[in-house]
């Protein structure tokens, strides 16, 4: 424990002994050290919570949610905080699991980025169980609305009209949607953004739903190409590449014959091929909003249970381009 936290046994065991005589920077460093090593606190300690937070992800093959994690844990650690990463695999930990984990290891907060709360029918007790233990959490990106927890997210309804608003103005009319799943709230406010932009021009058969993949992208893609759907706008990344991939297997040439519009703007998709256009989400901006919330929480500041929006950027590459002539 000395050797890791860089102190002397001596100091170490103040500490853990509560005795007077240690700084109070060098008294935290020591307790997070233990809770990271997965030590139990001595009984006088653990009504202190940690200077650990979580850090909870739904996955790491979308490059988003590491852009997320850098800009989020960057900004923890610059207030001496430890970010605890908790990122769920199929077949493995749950949310729920983790959940339970990190309330043992007394963290000071948690952050999602992402995960069942931005899906209506799933199970939320145990986002009720951290509210009931009084734990500061602030959600990324568009959860369900009684959780009750601060929120910072990306402008869905902006997303999809400036993608709508492009993929017009280069002459498409049979512009279809590549979502996530029914029950996904930010898909959800996708669509109704796009009702209420296209009216009539978006029949229900040019939405598809698919799971967050290249594979559920290409699935997608391939049903709405059947359509005669010319422009597509994705609610990821990967499911845009989903798109071209479905759309190249067709024989179709992207963007001469299939244009397509991704959302994230998560990284290398400059590198694509096409580069791909796409909504960019400003990471930055978000993630440090997250912190400042969930730190002004752990200070006993009031945080009101909003959402912060932010504005999203269209960046146009090479995957779009005039509609086909008919």
């Amino acid at each position: 424990m000395a050797k890791k936290v860089g102190v002397s046994e001596a100091t170490v065991s103040r500490v853990l002994n509560n005795k007077p005589g240690v700084s109070e920077s060098t008294r935290q460093a020591v307790l997070s050290a233990l809770d990271v090593l997965g030590y139990e606190r001595p009984t006088q300690l653990r009504g202190e919570r940690a200077r650990l937070v979580g850090l909870v992800l739904p996955e790491l093959q979308n490059p988003i949610f590491p852009a997320f994690a850098e800009v989020i844990g960057g900004a923890l650690a610059q207030l001496g905080l430890t970010p605890v990463l908790c990122t769920q695999t199929k077949g493995g930990v749950s949310e729920a699991d983790y959940v339970e984990l990190l309330l043992q290891q007394q963290v000071s907060g948690v952050v999602f980025a992402g995960g069942l709360y931005a899906q209506a029918d799933a199970p939320h007790d145990h986002y009720r169980l951290l509210a009931d233990r009084n734990i500061p959490v602030v959600l990324i990106n568009a959860g369900i609305a009684r959780l009750g927890f601060p929120g910072v997210s990306c402008d869905d309804a902006v997303a999809v009209e400036q993608a709508w608003r492009h993929l017009a103005s280069l002459g498409h009319e049979r512009i279809g949607l590549v979502l996530g799943p029914g029950d996904h709230v930010p898909s959800a406010r996708k669509l109704a953004a796009a009702r209420a932009l296209a009216g009539n021009a978006l029949p229900d058969d040019f939405v598809a739903r698919a799971i967050f993949s290249i594979e559920g992208g290409h699935a997608a893609a391939t049903r709405l190409i059947d359509r005669g759907v010319t422009g597509f706008i994705c609610a990821s990344d990967p499911l845009a590449l989903g798109v071209v991939r479905a759309a190249r297997r067709r024989g179709l040439d992207v963007p001469a014959q299939i244009s397509v519009v991704g959302y994230d703007d998560s990284a290398l998709m400059n590198c694509t091929e096409p580069p791909l256009t796409t909504v960019r989400q400003p990471i930055e901006s978000m993630g440090k909003a997250a912190v400042e919330l969930l730190h002004a929480q752990i200070g006993g500041s009031p945080v009101p249970a909003d959402e912060l929006l932010f504005e999203p950027e269209l960046v146009v590459r090479g995957s779009t381009a005039q509609a086909p002539r008919t």
